[in-house]
């Protein structure tokens, strides 16, 4: 399943369900909801979730041990096969809830 996120601030952010989950519910949305809607006034909100999110997930990533990196090395999780962290997924949006705050515009998906 894909989620779209759209806004007319930007171009559309295209994410995978569960990812793009995460951070709806990291937005203070419902992430069951397949349509939703940030409004201009939540946005500040909505940002301020997203940043959260991503300050936690560096956090944890932070906190990895050197046997979790000899882990991921021996399972072939390392380059260009190593997972995309919750960080990394997040910016593309949060560019857009940024750039929907600077033109006054809402962000929305499924519709």
């Amino acid at each position: 399943m894909l989620i779209i996120f759209k806004s007319g601030a930007s171009a559309d952010v295209i994410m995978l369900g569960d990812a793009g989950k995460k951070l709806i519910t990291a937005m203070g949305k419902d992430a069951d909801d397949p349509k939703g809607i940030v409004t201009v006034e939540q946005l500040p909100a909505a940002i301020a979730g997203l940043k959260a999110a991503i300050e936690a997930d560096r956090a944890r990533q932070a906190q990895r041990t050197e046997a979790d990196e000899a882990a991921d090395r021996e399972a072939g999780r390392t380059g260009m096969a190593a997972p995309v962290s919750l960080a990394q997924r997040a910016w593309p949006l949060l560019d857009m809830l940024e750039q929907a705050v600077k033109e006054k515009v809402p962000v929305v998906w499924g519709v």
